[in-house]
């Protein structure tokens, strides 16, 4: 489980993406790097890492369903996703 901390840092650059993100596609539309360079670096898509939703680790995440392996594997087994079975042969 990740500290808050990070979960907290990592909202936090959500937020400042969605807001720049009308900006930052005038400014490359444009072809003003400069004024790129001016904006946060936070404000930048390349500096989001996709986390677990619940757990917050930042590996084994699986895009589909926005958590990582471990909690998908439990929370499959509980039922609590729909049309998801282990598979037996």
């Amino acid at each position: 489980m990740a500290k808050e901390s990070i979960k907290v840092r990592q909202l936090k650059r959500e937020k400042l993406v969605a807001h720049y993100a009308d900006k930052r596609a005038q400014l490359k539309a444009d072809g003003d790097y400069e004024g790129l360079q001016k904006l946060p670096r936070n404000a930048s898509p390349v500096r989001l890492r996709n986390r677990c939703k619940l757990t917050g680790r930042p590996r084994g995440y699986l895009r589909q369903f926005g958590v990582c392996r471990n909690m998908f594997r439990q929370m499959a087994l509980d039922g609590k996703i729909p049309g998801v079975t282990k598979a037996s042969w």
